[in-house]
């Protein structure tokens, strides 16, 4: 297994690093730790290989500090299972991703099969000469994950892989330390690393994919609730009378505007629409990017379709924006390819229906990162591990 840091103070280092390069002396500024034994822990995580030396930094009037940064050999992988695709990265100790690959799979396959194929990805980022160790591994997977354990738990969108060990799978199978995570929080984490909330503390990442799920970021960091179940808004009911839902109750905000839910609806409203009959005609289904395409060239039907989409996650963020007052609002996941027209509506509903204090320097953004937020998650959680007191 790849080392890790021996003490608390190593430990602290290294997650300032992990922002970028730093002369000794900036360092100094920032940890409550005199100059020996400042230097005495980074010449330690030198000898460790985690760090090293990094030239001369500017004169600040005396002597000139030496550099240090990460070493250039650390490697972590992101990995996220997608309900109908799986992406992997590997990125540097900074967390700058060096390789990334993605490819259609389906979650309903199993685990075995899925994970043996993100580790098959990995293995061509290792024939590419990205890496020829990982110093640890970070999974999202599209359902409730039991953060302790490492597993899946009910996963409704998932079968197969009830309490199916993922975390251990992939330790195995990579030789480094691995976790796991629902993949929305893993989306929440790579825009907090690299994405709009770098600058944020408290922020929402509400991703529309084939499901709905919120990450909650509370003082810079996830929060899971008890069992890790926190912010699964898809699963919240808009209506007693609606469709059934994938997790068998009727009238969640999922089975209104999931992927699954908007891609029965555009099939219904096929006959309104001349460009998604078109589409429909020739593929035989449809999807949220045919809805999409649909509504740049101002079908009617389309935009109508998006606007109640939009409206209804409107009502449900609008309590959320409430009751938890974040300072950001990323709107991210496939869905969020419908774009501006769902954003206009979903901002319309938040600041109609929230309080306005609650709403009055409240961005409400579609993601930058596009579908490198996850990996990018991926990296920084496991990376949070590694860099932690062993």
């Amino acid at each position: 297994m790849p080392v890790r840091p021996e003490n608390v103070h190593q430990a602290t280092l290294l997650r300032l690093l992990r922002d970028g390069n730093r002369s000794r002396a900036e360092l100094g500024d920032v940890v409550e730790l005199s100059r020996s034994k400042l230097n005495l822990e980074l010449d330690r995580l030198i000898e460790m290989d985690l760090v090293e030396q990094a030239g001369l930094a500017a004169s600040r009037g005396g002597r000139r500090s030496g550099m240090v940064r990460l070493s250039s050999h650390l490697r972590f992988a992101g990995i996220d299972v997608g309900a109908t695709s799986v992406d992997v990265a590997v990125t540097n100790g900074e967390l700058e991703v060096l390789g990334h690959l993605a490819e259609a799979s389906d979650v309903r396959e199993g685990p075995a099969a899925v994970l043996d194929r993100a580790t098959g990805l990995l293995d061509k980022l290792r024939d590419e000469g990205l890496f020829t160790q990982l110093h640890g591994a970070g999974v999202g997977v599209p359902g409730p994950v039991s953060f302790r354990e490492g597993v899946p738990v009910a996963p409704p969108i998932m079968p197969g892989w009830d309490r199916y060990p993922v975390r251990e799978a992939i330790s195995q199978k990579l030789g480094c330390p691995a976790m796991v995570d629902n993949d929305v929080n893993l989306m929440a984490l790579g825009e907090l690393h690299a994405g709009l909330a770098k600058q944020v503390d408290d922020f929402l990442l509400v991703k529309i994919g084939t499901g709905i799920g919120c990450g909650i970021v509370v003082d810079g960091r996830i929060y899971r609730g008890v069992s890790g179940s926190a912010g699964d808004i898809g699963h919240i009911r808009v209506d007693d009378q609606g469709p059934t839902c994938t997790c068998g109750n009727t009238g969640c905000l999922e089975a209104y505007f999931g992927g699954a839910a908007l891609a029965r609806e555009a099939v219904r409203i096929a006959p309104r629409s001349p460009h998604l009959a078109e589409r429909l005609t020739l593929a035989g289904a449809l999807t949220a990017q045919d809805v999409a395409a649909a509504a740049t060239f101002g079908d009617a039907a389309a935009l109508h379709l998006i606007r109640d989409g939009g409206r209804q996650m409107g009502q449900v963020l609008a309590g959320l924006v409430s009751f938890f007052n974040p300072g950001l609002v990323i709107i991210a996941g496939g869905v969020a390819s419908l774009g501006h027209v769902l954003l206009a509506e979903i901002r319309s509903v938040v600041y109609r229906r929230s309080l306005p204090l609650a709403t009055g320097n409240l961005p409400i953004v579609l993601s930058e990162l596009g579908d490198t937020a996850g990996v990018i998650g991926g990296a920084r959680l496991i990376s949070d591990h590694v860099f932690s007191a062993s």
